[in-house]
C-alpha cells in the first residue's frame, strides 16, 4: 500500500523527525499533538487552552487528511498530572460526540516542551 504523508500548517510544523500524520490506505495515523500554536510555536498558557490547542490541532491534522474528528478510532491523551483528567473529560465532549473513540488516559513524568498534555490519534476515512 502506498504511504501517504499529511501536513498542514494549520497544526505545528513538526519539532522531531516525524510527520503530523501518515496515511495507509483508509487509516491515518495522527502523530501526538502538545498545545502548540501553529503560528508562533509557542506553548499555549494553562491546561485548559493546552487541551484546547491540542484538540484544535489533532482537527486541523485529520481535516488535512480527508476527514474529522469524528473519524478517530482510538484516541491517546498524555497527561503530566491525571488530575486533568477531569477536564480532558470536559473539554474532549466540545470536539467529540457519540460514539466516543477508545481512548487512553495515561500520566507521564514530562512531555515536550513542558507541555501539560498530548494527545495522538488513530482515524479511519473512506470506504
Amino acid at each position: 500500500m502506498t504511504r501517504t504523508i499529511i501536513s498542514t500548517p494549520l497544526a505545528p510544523a513538526a519539532i522531531g523527525t516525524y510527520s503530523q500524520a501518515v496515511r495507509i490506505g483508509e487509516t491515518v495515523y495522527l502523530s501526538g499533538q502538545i498545545g502548540l500554536d501553529p503560528v508562533t510555536m509557542k506553548l499555549a498558557d494553562g491546561i485548559d487552552a493546552q487541551i484546547v490547542r491540542v484538540f484544535d490541532n489533532l482537527k486541523a491534522v485529520a481535516e488535512a487528511a480527508g476527514g474529522s474528528l469524528a473519524d478517530v478510532v482510538k484516541l491517546n491523551v498524555y497527561l503530566t498530572d491525571l488530575v486533568h483528567f477531569t477536564t480532558v473529560n470536559e473539554l474532549m465532549g466540545c470536539y467529540f460526540v457519540e460514539p466516543y473513540p477508545a481512548r487512553a488516559a495515561v500520566g507521564v513524568a514530562a512531555l515536550p516542551r513542558g507541555a501539560l498534555v498530548e494527545a495522538d490519534a488513530v482515524m479511519v476515512v473512506g470506504g
